[in-house]
């Protein structure tokens, strides 16, 4: 879906994919056939834009093979579909039983999340339509903060140095400018947007910037109109962001507020729990250890990364971030400019939702992604953008 902003640029909205498990490109067309599509449908508009999740094996193929890449082209253009982003967080492993720390793996310090991030802006130079100048790509945030420092540091930063140069390259070899955004979260290396400046500054690239997730955003208590203001004035470019919500309890001393969080703790994906106190953020890896003890329940509301549904907040006594997710919105796209101009909602915990909320079937996760891109839609014709045919 695309969106005219009163300074005259296009601003472009996608769901991403990675809610949909998929590791190879068959998988891929058969996410277009049997999600995206009927999204669009749902929608009643002719175009739809789609965050590709390509996890390694199918960005390999499509990036080695020119045949299977006109192929999805033009399965995308017959389904009524777009591309100018790709999320290139997950590697691999996405849709398994348990993802939890796996997701940071490889991370910046290790030669295969270069490899595999040339590889999706090789493959989005060719996929986005042909009217669109420039491509985006959301990555991991270096790394996992766990055993990451020193020597392994060095070596994600000479990587970012390295993705610089080639994409400078890419840009010159095919005329289609490709930025990567590293895509802060609770946990990592690079937790918040502030701890985003230091290594960004230093790389000093334009093409390497900041992904804002608003679900970590929210998680992590940063206030979006500061954070982007900051990012603003360091000279950090805010390269896309991820409309997301998280999991938010204003009373988690109280024993039903623990029961409803219990329920959300589940095994697959790490839910970090974050509070703050005194103007500190303490926090824990997962929410089940979070409950167990691991962080203090009488100091301040929790916050928990887990990604809820934007148009449907939790029942009573949990509730969302969707208030964050809108102050980010307004200030990403209300003022005299956009400060990024590429949008992905990104709430891949569909089916990690307790069981009563999960959907059953393909056409009631079709009609909750529809509802979420609806509520956004509004959004942003409520701040002044045009939609666009």
């Amino acid at each position: 879906m695309r969106f005219r902003h009163e300074d005259g640029s296009t601003v472009h909205l996608a769901y991403c994919t990675n809610v949909h498990p998929a590791e190879t490109l068959d998988g891929v067309l058969a996410q277009l056939r049997d999600h995206a599509e009927p999204v669009r449908r749902r929608l009643g508009v002719d175009r739809l834009g789609i965050g590709l999740w390509l996890a390694e094996e199918a960005a390999r193929t499509l990036d080695g093979d020119p045949r299977a890449l006109l192929g999805l082209r033009t399965e995308l253009e017959r389904r009524g579909l777009e591309v100018v982003t790709l999320n290139g967080f997950p590697y691999e492993g996405f849709g398994a039983e348990v993802v939890k720390y796996r997701v940071y793996r490889p991370d910046w310090a290790d030669a295969q999340r270069l490899e595999y991030t040339l590889a999706l802006a090789r493959v989005l130079t060719r996929l986005l339509p042909d009217d669109v100048a420039e491509g985006t790509i959301s990555t991991l945030p270096l790394a996992w903060r766990t055993g990451y420092g020193g020597e392994r540091a060095a070596r994600a930063q000479a990587a970012l140095a390295v993705l610089g140069e080639r994409l400078d390259a890419l840009a010159q070899e095919s005329g289609r400018s490709v930025r990567v955004g590293l895509e802060p979260e609770p946990g990592c290396a690079v937790e918040t947007t502030a701890d985003a400046i230091g290594p960004l500054t230093a790389l000093g690239h334009e093409r390497v910037g900041i992904c804002v997730d608003t679900c970590h955003l929210a998680t992590s208590f940063e206030e979006p109109r500061a954070a982007f203001a900051a990012l603003a004035a360091a000279g950090v470019p805010i390269v896309k962001s991820q409309l997301s919500a998280a999991l938010h309890a204003e009373h988690p001393e109280r024993p039903e507020v623990r029961a409803a969080l219990a329920a959300f703790d589940e095994p697959r994906f790490l839910h970090q729990t974050r509070t703050r106190s005194s103007g500190e953020l303490h926090g824990c890896d997962d929410l089940g250890p979070a409950l167990s003890g691991g962080l203090a329940s009488d100091s301040g509301p929790w916050r928990s990364h887990f990604h809820v549904p934007l148009h449907a907040a939790p029942q009573a006594p949990l509730a969302s971030t969707r208030p964050v997710l809108e102050e980010a919105l307004a200030a990403l796209v209300g003022g005299e400019r956009p400060l990024t101009r590429h949008l992905e909602v990104e709430t891949y915990t569909w089916q990690a939702l307790p069981p009563a909320l999960r959907p059953r079937y393909a056409d009631q996760l079709a009609d909750g992604i529809a509802a979420e891109l609806s509520l956004v839609r509004d959004l942003l014709t409520h701040h002044g953008l045009k939609e666009l045919p």
